[in-house]
């Protein structure tokens, strides 16, 4: 490789950390390693060629074009939370990434067909889901962990919502939110 490439593959795991928390290298291995994938079944649950995804991690490529890509790799890290959490069992994460990879992407809350209770309203745990996967599209959580202690000493309500949505449970954030409801 030489310098004009290193120097635009640098340049494009930049922009990935800044559109992304990390490079995509970086978080598309620890989906691989959380999950047990390999980039094959990682790239077919993504909706991506295998060449795309690994343009995508070594840097040839800077950013996913596709916004249900973008939405599926958040609903992933979400799972690979979960599984970590030992919330969702390893059968179960299997399931949730064929629903996954079948999701078109958008905004989960627009879609209410998929994310309404019987009477017509966004279900809490989906309300929490969506305040989690926008702050996590934003910042990764080690970022939003360093921002809610820089937040604590002055504003301790904001710091703790960034902790619970930013880098916390589901069932603490579903808690939290039904805590603060009126």
């Amino acid at each position: 490789m030489d310098a004009a490439q290193q120097e635009a593959t640098a340049r494009a795991r930049e922009l990935q950390r800044n559109w992304y928390g990390e490079p995509l290298g970086a978080l598309f291995r620890k989906l691989i390693d959380d999950l047990g994938l390999n980039q094959a079944r990682l790239a077919a649950a993504l909706g991506l060629s295998a060449p795309m995804l690994s343009q995508l991690m070594s840097g040839q490529r800077a950013k996913i074009g596709n916004p249900a890509v973008v939405q599926r790799v958040q609903l992933l890290q979400e799972l690979a939370a979960q599984v970590a959490d030992g919330s969702v069992s390893a059968a179960e994460a299997t399931d949730r990434m064929d629903e996954i990879k079948k999701s078109q992407g958008g905004s989960v809350l627009s879609n209410t067909t998929a994310t309404t209770s019987s009477s017509g309203a966004p279900t809490v745990k989906r309300v929490v889901r969506e305040i989690q996967s926008l702050l996590r599209s934003v910042a990764a959580a080690g970022d939003i962990i360093d921002a809610a202690d820089t937040l604590a000493p002055t504003h301790p309500e904001l710091a703790e919502f960034l902790r619970v949505y930013g880098a916390g449970r589901t069932a603490d954030a579903v808690a939290h939110y039904q805590s603060h409801q009126s």
